[in-house]
This record gives C-alpha cells, structure tokens and sequence, in this order.
C-alpha cells in the first residue's frame, strides 16, 4: 500500500476532477460499510471497479492541467486519482475478482446469488478485505474533501456496526 505524505496546492481543475472522484467515493461502497446481511459480495467489487472507468473518465475530461509537476514535490491530482487506483483498490480486486469469480461458477441453478454468496466459506475474509480497503478510500475521500474545500460528507455515511 502506498503511504502519502506530503503536500498538495491544488489549481482550479484540480479542485473539480477532485470534486467529481470525491462524490463518486463518498456515494458508493468504496466508503459506505457492507453490512454481513446487507448487498452482494459482487456488487460491491463492480462498483470498486467502475472506478477505474470514473477515474479515466474525470482524468481525460480535465486533461494534463490536472498532472501537471508541482512546486517543490508537492502531489498533483492525477497521481493521488492514479495512486488511488492502484495501491488502493487493485490488490483488493486483483486477489478478490477471481476468487469470488472461481466460486460463483458453482452455483447451482436453484440457489439465489445472495444464498450462495453467503454460503462461501470465504466471505467474511472478503468482507474484512472490503473494509480495510474501505479505510484507505476513506483517507483519499478526506483528502479529496480538503482539496475542494468542502466539509466532510462522510459524516452523513452510515458507521460501521463492527
């Protein structure tokens, strides 16, 4: 995992492609808990991985003014969107998708999704890999909300009842 410390100023397309990631982070389960009798498993890794889709998007929309080199070292928008990606979200994926990929191939046909997902032996390890991951998209939501200067909406996300 990569650990950011430093420095960011961001410019005024910063602070919009910021604005734009931190309202896809802050609405989705990336920082809103999965409850153990709440969604699916599947649908919680999709939503993670449409971020990528997001991230390129909001990455191409504002263009090279949001990678551009800083002052001093300090961070630019497009390596903390890229970093995000993958130091944040990838090993989850990467180790996650087809293992839960590999398991849903059994299902029977008359088994729900929801009852066989919760009958793999291996969901609560998703389930506290979701979390931990949940803790470093949280930490980028708060930096993304600093950059903005907007207050902090992840007060209005449900805690997690662990």
């Amino acid at each position: 995992m990569l650990e950011i410390s430093g420095t960011w100023e961001p410019n005024d397309a910063e602070r919009r492609a910021a604005w734009e990631l931190y309202v896809e982070l802050v609405t989705r389960v990336s920082v809103v808990p999965l409850r153990a009798d709440e969604g699916l498993l599947r649908e919680a890794l999709s939503s993670l991985y449409s971020l990528f889709t997001t991230t390129r998007e909001v990455l191409r929309k504002y263009g090279p003014e949001v990678a551009e080199p800083k002052k001093d070292g300090q961070y630019n928008f497009g390596y903390l969107a890229v970093a995000m990606l993958n130091y944040g979200i990838r090993p989850l994926l990467a180790h996650w998708h087809p293992a839960l990929e590999d398991w849903e191939s059994c299902r029977p046909a008359d088994r729900s999704r929801r009852d066989h997902e919760q009958a793999w032996s291996r969901a609560d390890e998703l389930r506290t890999a979701l979390r931990e991951t949940r803790s470093v998209l949280t930490a980028y939501a708060d930096l993304l909300a600093s950059a903005c200067g907007v207050p902090n909406l992840l007060a209005a996300v449900p805690a997690d009842p662990r």
